[in-house]
C-alpha cells in the first residue's frame, strides 16, 4: 500500500540500535516541520494547528470541515470583513483567516474523476478522519469479532438454561390439601 512507500525509523532493535522499516497503515503522519521555530518561520509567524485530530476536535466532525472547505463565498450585503480575512458562513464569527485552498480542477485524479471542490473537499475529510483514528478499521473488525463471540455464548447460555430448567419447567406438581379435622 501506500504506506510501505515510506521508511520510518522505529526500534531499538536487539542491539540497541534504531533502525529503519517500511510504514504500515497506522503510523502517524510524519510531521512537516522539525520544530516549533521552523514551523512558525514557514507560517508568517504563525504556528500551524495540528489538523491529525481536527475532525475529532469540532463540533460536527467530518461535516463541518467539508462545510468549512466548500463554503468560502462573498459576504452578503451589509456583513463587513476586515482585510486580510475571508467569508465563511461555516466559521463561527464568519470570518476565517484561511484563504479558500480548494479550487475546481486543482488535482488530477488517475481514474478520471472530476476535480470539483466538493470532491476535494470529500477527499480531505475523509483523509483527516482516517488520520484522526487510524486503528479505526481494525477496532471495527475486533468489535465484530467480540459481537459473534457474545452471541455464540448468548446462545450456548440459553440453550443450557433450557436443557437445565426444562425437567422443573414441566414437572406437574399436584396440590392435595390436608383432609379437614373431625372433631
Amino acid at each position: 500500500a501506500m504506506a510501505e512507500e515510506f521508511e520510518y525509523t522505529d526500534g531499538p532493535n536487539d542491539v540497541g540500535d534504531m533502525f529503519q522499516r517500511p510504514g504500515k497503515p497506522s503510523d502517524y503522519m510524519p510531521k512537516p516541520y522539525a520544530n516549533e521555530e521552523q514551523a512558525r518561520a514557514g507560517n508568517a509567524g504563525a504556528y500551524p494547528p495540528d489538523l491529525s485530530l481536527m475532525i475529532k476536535a469540532r463540533h460536527g466532525g467530518a461535516d463541518y470541515v467539508f462545510s468549512l472547505l466548500t463554503g468560502y463565498q462573498d459576504p452578503p450585503a451589509g456583513v463587513e470583513i476586515r482585510e486580510g480575512l475571508n467569508f465563511n458562513p461555516y466559521f463561527p464569527g464568519g470570518a476565517i483567516g484561511m484563504a479558500r485552498v480548494l479550487y475546481d480542477g486543482l488535482v488530477e485524479y488517475e481514474d478520471g474523476t472530476p476535480a470539483t471542490t466538493s470532491q476535494m473537499a470529500k477527499d480531505v475529510t475523509i483523509f483527516l478522519s482516517w488520520a484522526a483514528e487510524p486503528e479505526m478499521d481494525e477496532r471495527k473488525k475486533m468489535g465484530m469479532k467480540a459481537l459473534t463471540m457474545l452471541a455464540l455464548l448468548t446462545g450456548l447460555s440459553v440453550y443450557l438454561k433450557r436443557h437445565k430448567w426444562a425437567g422443573l419447567k414441566t414437572r406437574k406438581i399436584l396440590y392435595n390439601p390436608p383432609a379437614p379435622k373431625k372433631h
